[in-house]
C-alpha cells in the first residue's frame, strides 16, 4: 500500500512539473528558425498538487497568418506556436502522448487592439525522461476591424493536462507585451463606384453633339466629358459641373471618326475609381467618295465569352490515418477566351461540395486554393487572381478581369488546392466536386 502511494505521488508531481514545463501546446510541428521568432520571459504558476514552485523561463515562439493583407472586414487565420518550450521533462519518467491541450491568447497593437483567443488539439508525441519538450502550436481567428498596421505578440497560455488527473498551468508573459513577432497592414473596404452615365443617341455624323447625361458624381465636382477610341481618349472633351444632388446633363461635340465610346469622369484624368462609361457611340462616316475610287469596308464579328479545363479529375496526396493535415494538389487548368469585343469584364468562380467517403464526410469549407492567372500577350485585358482562402459551399472567386474601355483576350488559370483533413477520418477515398462558372 505504501508503494501504490509512493507511486501515485509520483505521478502527482510528474503531472505538476509537466504542465509547468510546457510553456504551450496543440499540434506538433518541427522547431523552425523563422524570422518571426521571439523570446520573452515566462512566468508559470503549477497545479498546487504537484508540490513544485513557479518556474520562470524563457520562451521562444513565433506567430503567423494566413493573409498578412487583408482588407477591413476580412477574418484572418492566426496561429502561435511555442518553436522552443522554456523547460524541459524535469523527471526521469516518460510522459505519454495526446495528455496535453493548449489555449491562450494573441496580443494585438497598432490600428486594432484587443486579443485573440487560440486553441490547440489534445494531442503530442511522448516525450523521454528529462528530454526537451516538442514544439506545439494553437490557432484562432479574428475580424480586422480597422485600416492600418496590426501587430501580433504572443500572450498568455494555459496547459491542461490529462493524465490520472485534469490539471491546469497558467503561464504569463512577466513583461507583457511579448515582443512583435507578426505585423499584417490591414486596407480599407473600396467604396464601390455608383457613378453612371447615359448618352442622348448611340451614334451620330462627324461633328454632332451627343447630350450626356450623369449621376452619382460628387456633388458640385467639374466633370470632364470625353470621346474614347478603344482604350485611349480623343481630343474630343467638354467640362461640366454636377449638381447638389451629383447629377448633371452636357454635350459633347464628336469629331474623331475612330470613336467606340463617352465617358464622364472627375479629376485630371481618366480613372475606374472616379469615372462612368464607356458608354457606346459610333461616328457614322459620312465622307463622300471621291470620282474614281472606292470605299472599301470590313466588319468585325464579336464572339463569344467561354472557358475550356485540361481535365475532370483532381487527385490529392494522401494523408495518415491519426495524423490527418493538408491533402495537396493542383486544379486542372482552366482556359478562358474573351472574344466579345465590348466593355465588359468576365468572373470565374467556384464552389464545391463536401467530400464523401466510407461512412465519413470532410466538410467543403475544409479545401482552401490559392488561384493564379496569366495573361496571354496582346490581350486588351488584364485577369486578376482570386484572393487565397476557402473555397467551401458558398463559393470564392478563381480569377477575374475587370470592366474597361475595350476588353477581351485570352487567360489560364491555375490553383494550388489544399485540402484539410482531420486526424481520425476513417481510411477510405473521399470525393467532392467542385463546379466553376463563368459570367
Amino acid at each position: 500500500m505504501r508503494d501504490r502511494r509512493r507511486r501515485r505521488a509520483s505521478l502527482l508531481s510528474l503531472l505538476g512539473a509537466t504542465a509547468l514545463a510546457v510553456t504551450a501546446g496543440g499540434t506538433l510541428v518541427a522547431p523552425a528558425a523563422a524570422a518571426g521568432n521571439v523570446d520573452f520571459a515566462t512566468h508559470c504558476i503549477p497545479p498546487a498538487v504537484a508540490g513544485i514552485p513557479p518556474i520562470d523561463g524563457t520562451t521562444t515562439a513565433m506567430i503567423t497568418v494566413d493573409n498578412a493583407a487583408p482588407k477591413v472586414g476580412d477574418t484572418v487565420t492566426v496561429t502561435y506556436t511555442v518553436v522552443k518550450p522554456a523547460a524541459s521533462n524535469p523527471t526521469a519518467i516518460s510522459l505519454p502522448a495526446d495528455i496535453m491541450t493548449p489555449s491562450g491568447k494573441i496580443t494585438l497593437g497598432g490600428a486594432q487592439t484587443g486579443d485573440v483567443t487560440v486553441v490547440g488539439p489534445k494531442k503530442n508525441d511522448p516525450v523521454a525522461g528529462n528530454a526537451p519538450f516538442p514544439s506545439f502550436s494553437m490557432t484562432g481567428t479574428f475580424t480586422v476591424t480597422t485600416a492600418g498596421a496590426i501587430t501580433l505578440s504572443p500572450g498568455d497560455y494555459n496547459i491542461h493536462t490529462s493524465y490520472i488527473l485534469e490539471l491546469d498551468t497558467p503561464c504569463t508573459v512577466t513583461n507583457a507585451p511579448a515582443p512583435v513577432s507578426e505585423t499584417i497592414t490591414a486596407s480599407p473596404v473600396q467604396q464601390p463606384n455608383t457613378r453612371a452615365i447615359t448618352l442622348g443617341s448611340a451614334s451620330g455624323n462627324p461633328g454632332d453633339s451627343v447630350t450626356v447625361n450623369g449621376s452619382h458624381f460628387t456633388p458640385g465636382a467639374t466633370v470632364t466629358l470625353a470621346g474614347r477610341s478603344g482604350s485611349s481618349q480623343t481630343a474630343d472633351t467638354a467640362t461640366v459641373t454636377a449638381d447638389s444632388a451629383g447629377a448633371f446633363s452636357g454635350s459633347l461635340a464628336v469629331n474623331d471618326k475612330t470613336t467606340t465610346g463617352v465617358v464622364a469622369y472627375e479629376g485630371a484624368s481618366w480613372t475606374s475609381e472616379l469615372g462612368a462609361g464607356p458608354a457606346a457611340y459610333t461616328v457614322i462616316d459620312t465622307t463622300p467618295v471621291p470620282d474614281n475610287a472606292q470605299k472599301i469596308s470590313t466588319t468585325v464579328r464579336a464572339g463569344t465569352l467561354s472557358m475550356t479545363q485540361a481535365g475532370d479529375t483532381v487527385s490529392l496526396s494522401a494523408v495518415d490515418y491519426g495524423k490527418g493535415g493538408a491533402s495537396g494538389g493542383d486544379l486542372n487548368t482552366v482556359s478562358v477566351k474573351d472574344f466579345r469585343g465590348g466593355v465588359a469584364g468576365w468572373s470565374l468562380t467556384g464552389k464545391v461540395t463536401d467530400f464523401t467517403g466510407p461512412g465519413a464526410k470532410i466538410d467543403a469549407g475544409a479545401l482552401r486554393w490559392t488561384p493564379a492567372c496569366t495573361t496571354e500577350a496582346g490581350s486588351p485585358s488584364t485577369c486578376q487572381a482570386g484572393s487565397s482562402g476557402t473555397v467551401g459551399s458558398a463559393g470564392a472567386t478563381l480569377a477575374s478581369a475587370p470592366d474597361g474601355t475595350l476588353t477581351g483576350g485570352e487567360f489560364t488559370v491555375d490553383a494550388k488546392l489544399s485540402l484539410n483533413v482531420p486526424a481520425f477520418t476513417p481510411p477510405g477515398t473521399y470525393s467532392g466536386v467542385l463546379t466553376l462558372t463563368l459570367s
